[in-house]
């Protein structure tokens, strides 16, 4: 592969992951695709989720997950939660880039609609994976005296306590 194709192809990768920041604790808001999500579903029961971006790696994701989790069970007044249901989605989409063709790609229309055309035939693809994860659970939220029945509840105080420092939320706002 020639220098130029190298250095088109890692200029497409500098240009992708110049929109993307690094992850960052919160809500997901209006128009964006990371953030975490909540919804009661019934008095001692959330379904939680967080996405990440395309930078944010899978134990980022099921680590934000958890701490809301048990941020979520601290504010409805319980102590402990345990998962229903748990799971991490990828979803994963490919972008390509053309090098070594320009300036001989151009459209052209034939007959039935439009498409690339290039001459020579000997031009390079190069094609790059972007995953981004998604997990989601189903909480219950425990009393103590629940939680000590149950062997796989998780003490909301010690999640915070322990994933803090990884997840970092943001400063309150100023006044």
């Amino acid at each position: 592969m020639s220098i130029s194709k190298i250095l088109a192809a890692g200029l497409m990768l500098l240009t992708l992951a110049a929109c993307e920041t690094q992850p960052v604790y919160g809500p997901r808001g209006p128009g964006q695709s990371a953030g975490y999500t909540d919804e009661r579903l019934a008095e001692n029961r959330y379904r939680v989720t967080y996405s990440g971006n395309s930078i944010t790696d899978r134990e980022t994701v099921e680590d934000f997950l958890l701490y809301r989790s048990a941020e979520v069970t601290l504010q409805s007044g319980f102590s402990h939660f345990t998962f229903d249901t748990r799971d991490t989605k990828a979803h994963t989409s490919y972008y390509s880039s053309f090098v070594g063709g320009w300036p001989g790609w151009r459209p052209r229309w034939r007959g039935y609609g439009w498409y690339w055309h290039s001459w020579p035939y000997d031009e390079d693809v190069t094609t790059t994976a972007i995953t981004r994860y998604e997990a989601y659970a189903e909480i219950v939220m425990l009393t103590p005296e629940q939680a000590k029945d149950d062997p796989h509840s998780l003490d909301a105080h010690e999640v915070i306590a322990n994933l803090g420092p990884r997840v970092l939320p943001p400063p309150p706002p100023a006044h």
